[in-house]
Order: C-alpha cells, then structure tokens, then sequence
C-alpha cells in the first residue's frame, strides 16, 4: 500500500488520517482501497477502543472525490467506485468501537459522506461541510442522501443536497450535523480527549451500544427495544459487567479486560 493514509496508534487508540494533502485529501482509488484494507484490519482487533478519522493538512479532511479521477469513468466503473465508497461507510458504522470525526477543514461530497458514516463529528471552526454534486451533474454516491437525512432531518438534508451549498461549522452545529465546534488548532486534542475518556468504559458495553444504536435507527420502537434487550442481557454474562460492578460497589475504577 502507499501513504495516502497515516495509521498512528497510541495504545487502545487509533488516528486514522487521510493523507493527500496537496490535493485537499480528495478520495481517489488509492486512499480509499487503503482506508478499506485498514478499516477492515482494525474492525478484527479487540485491543482497539476507539478510533478517530481526519485529515491531513490545516485545510481539509476530505474536499471530495478525485474528479480528475472521476472525469472518464464509465456507468460501470461509476457503480464500483460507489460501491467501493459504500463499503468503507459500512465499516465506519459497524465497526465494533466509536469511529469520531474530526473535521478539520473541508468536508465535501465524498468527505461529508465519509464524516456522515462516523458516529459522531467534532469541528473545527474553519470547517466547510456540503453537498455539492449536483454542481457536476451527478448526485452524492457513497450514501450522503441517506445519511444525511437521518442526521439532519429529511428537508435540511434535501436543502442541502438540491442546492449544493457549503455550510460553516456554526450553521453545521445548528443543524445537528456536527456536535461541536473546536477552536481550529484544539481539534484533535479535543477529539483524542474524547477518545481516550471513552477508551476507558466498557469495550463490550461499548461495543454493543454502538450496535443497538446502529441497529435499532429506522426500525419500529418494539423491534429497536428487543435488540436493546438481547444486549442489555448478553452483557450480564461477561466478566467486565462482574468487574464494572464489583468496582462501583468497592468504589474504585474499573479494570476492563473486553472479555
């Protein structure tokens, strides 16, 4: 693989940095097929608490897809490179730890998409988040309209995707697009903060929150329940629930093994 993605690792957590910087960390072919090989090899190691996705660069964490790259794809190559986009949104979602966004500077098209996947964003205040396919003819690819709407609501995310406007970090915070706005150079210190306070729960308690949340979005409240409830109770038979309440009651902090 190349360098068009930095892996560096501290501990129970990962940065993961999208790392074309002279071309804004646009998505090509290369950067992708490698934040999927990495994204699947993370997703298979239990050591791995929380990871956090950026982008290199005081820019952008990802302006878009490479449409140079885009510029003579075929209908076929097109659905593949969708696919592809897909995918790495999926292992986003269904990794088994929180995946948080730092948003350090442009997120547009395919980076909105990719910011849309984690589970939650923080941003820097120079951030600019959009849309903006329709520009080029075409429409979001690796799930943005879907994504979007669920986090946002359905007419700000048909706003956004009929006009193809940019946004600023403070109007993407009042939608609810991201969850907070960071001073610029306290971004990934904030971030890798929030990282490592969530590194210290649970890791099967996180685990399966993440996938009741996931799980449960979009389906009736009844069905959502009874994932929550098949959880809630599966954890009852670990040794780090045992170890988790031992703790609480003896009143010192818990030593988590994920087992």
């Amino acid at each position: 693989m190349g360098n068009t993605l930095l892996t560096e690792r501290d501990g129970a957590l990962v940065v993961l940095t999208l790392n074309r910087p002279e071309k804004l960390n646009a998505l090509n072919a290369e950067l992708l097929g490698e934040l999927d090989v990495s994204l699947a090899a993370l997703a298979a190691d239990p050591s791995i608490a929380c990871a956090i996705l950026t982008g290199s660069g005081d820019k952008a964490f990802a302006a878009g897809a490479d449409i140079a790259a885009m510029l003579d794809m075929s209908t076929e190559q097109a659905r593949h490179f969708s696919e592809l986009g897909h995918r790495i949104c999926s292992r986003i979602e269904r990794a088994p730890f929180p995946v948080v966004g730092a948003v350090n500077g442009f997120a547009l098209g395919g980076g909105c998409e990719l910011a849309l996947a984690c589970d939650f964003l923080y941003a820097s205040n120079k951030a600019k988040l959009g849309q903006p396919e329709v520009n080029l003819g075409i429409i979001p690819g690796f799930g943005g309209t879907q994504r979007l709407a669920r986090r946002v609501g359905i007419a700000r995310a048909r706003e956004l995707c009929y006009t193809g406007d940019t946004i600023g970090a403070d109007e993407a915070l009042r939608i609810g697009l991201v969850n907070a706005v960071v001073p610029h150079a306290e971004l990934l210190g904030k971030v890798k903060d929030v990282a490592a306070k969530i590194a210290k729960k649970g890791p099967l308690a996180i685990a399966q929150c993440k996938r009741a949340l996931f799980s449960g979005e979009g389906v009736p409240l009844d069905t959502a329940n009874a994932l929550e409830t098949q959880a809630f109770a599966m954890l009852f038979g670990t040794a780090d629930r045992r170890e988790g309440m031992a703790a609480f009651v003896e009143k010192r902090a818990a030593a988590f093994e994920g087992r």
